[in-house]
Formats: C-alpha cells, structure tokens, sequence
C-alpha cells in the first residue's frame, strides 16, 4: 500500500484543519518543505499536498511557490489538491513539477470536462470524490451536493479509461483521528476499478493494517502524523511501502 504524508498548505504555512473547517485550524510552522523532507527521511516516497486558499478561492500564490519548493527540495512525486478548476491551473501545476492533480468540485459539476482533461493529461489527474453522509461534498467542504459519492465515481469511470485514481475523504473523520470510515471505502472500493486512495481518519497503526487487509492501494496520512499518533517508519513498514 502505498502511503502519501499530507501538507495542508494555508497562506504557504504546513497546517492542518478539523473536518475542513477554516476557523479550525492548527498551524504546524512556517516552512512546509521541512517538514517534507522530515516525511522523506522517515521513508515517505511520496508526497501528498493540499492547497487550502485554492480551495476556496483565495490566492493560491504562496502555497504554489511552496509545492514547487517541496518538489525542487525532496525529488519526490507530489500530488496537489485544492482549485483545481480549469486546463490554466493544470498546465500551472503540472509545470511546477507535480506529478498529480486532484480535482474535486469540478469532476462533480462539469464530469464531461474532468474525463477530456483525463485522456489529455493520462494518470495525471485524480477525482478528490470528498464526502458527507454518502453524498459528494464540494467548494472546500462548504457545499453538500445531492450526488451518492458512489455514482460519481462510476459516472467519471463510464467517460474515461485514463483517470488516475479516486482519493476518497469521509470529512466526518478528517482530522478527528476518529479511524477512517472502513464500510464506505469498501463501497467506493468496490464500485469501480479505479484505484483507491484513502484519505480521512487513519489515525492508528491498527487503522493502517485493517486497509492493508483489505487491499487499499493507497493511504493519505495527515495530523496523526503531525501528532505523533504514529511514526510514519512504522507506518511505511505495515503498508511494505520500502
């Protein structure tokens, strides 16, 4: 399995937030790429960053000057997320050196679009499918579509063969360190064959072994992280991410 470390970048600063909410937010430091190249010692081949003013609408400028400087310091391939809304933001993103855009609100409003960008940009671009009780969750968690998230996934694959993957977040369970919500990642998992990545909750070693077992490819791991709930070494040793 593999396991992507997330850097929520807010104002170009590493933070974390509760359940996506703004007023609920921890700030960890002011240089992001130290603490990415704390994951990249600790094992990391990969990293997972999160651009909060993008999402929702604020200037996006310092949080892209501070993925390019995580890609620039560590080598590693980063996939980005946050306003990720149109060909401009991706041909910016992809030319920053990111391996991996994650597209949220628009894969959902304009599903034809996201496909095109796919077969485009082919594994370059992931859906970010956040979701709310089931349902597809948009604008930086604010919106609460009437979409099942599972329907989404299955329209998206139904449009193109050329999406990288789906990363899956249950927003009840982010940041809480509450476990991830395993009966709704069973779900996703099994509605599509289009790899899974979970995101949301994984909080203990126990949590990361339950999804090796259930043959998740892939696992994003943030505050549990940052709290020391876990050591990302033994982490990456359960998922066999060496």
């Amino acid at each position: 399995m593999e396991i992507w470390p997330a850097i929520d970048l807010r104002h170009g600063k590493p933070v974390r937030l509760k359940q996506g909410d703004y007023d609920r937010q921890t700030i960890f430091g002011d240089d992001p790429v130290e603490f990415a190249k704390r994951w990249q010692d600790a094992g990391a081949k990969r990293l997972h960053l999160v651009d909060l003013d993008a999402a929702r609408g604020d200037d996006p400028e310092r949080n892209r000057d501070a993925a390019k400087r995580i890609v620039e310091a560590t080598g590693l391939p980063c996939q980005l997320g946050g306003g990720v809304r149109d060909e401009a933001a991706i041909e910016l993103l992809l030319g920053l050196g990111l391996t991996r855009l994650v597209v949220g609100s628009q894969a959902l409003k304009q599903p034809a679009w996201f496909a095109s960008m796919c077969d485009r940009y082919p594994d370059q671009l992931a859906a970010g499918i956040d979701a709310r009780d089931g349902m597809v969750a948009t604008d930086g968690w604010l919106e609460t579509s009437t979409t099942p998230a599972i329907e989404l996934a299955q329209d998206l694959r139904s449009r193109t063969a050329n999406i990288a993957a789906i990363i899956y977040t249950d927003i009840a369970r982010d940041g809480m360190m509450s476990g991830p919500n395993f009966d709704g990642l069973a779900q996703m998992a099994s509605a599509t064959d289009i790899p899974l990545v979970a995101s949301g909750g994984v909080t203990t070693l126990e949590d990361v072994r339950q999804l090796v077992e259930m043959d998740m490819p892939a696992a994003i791991i943030g505050r549990s992280l940052y709290d020391g709930a876990m050591n990302l070494e033994d982490v990456v040793k359960i998922a066999s991410d060496l």
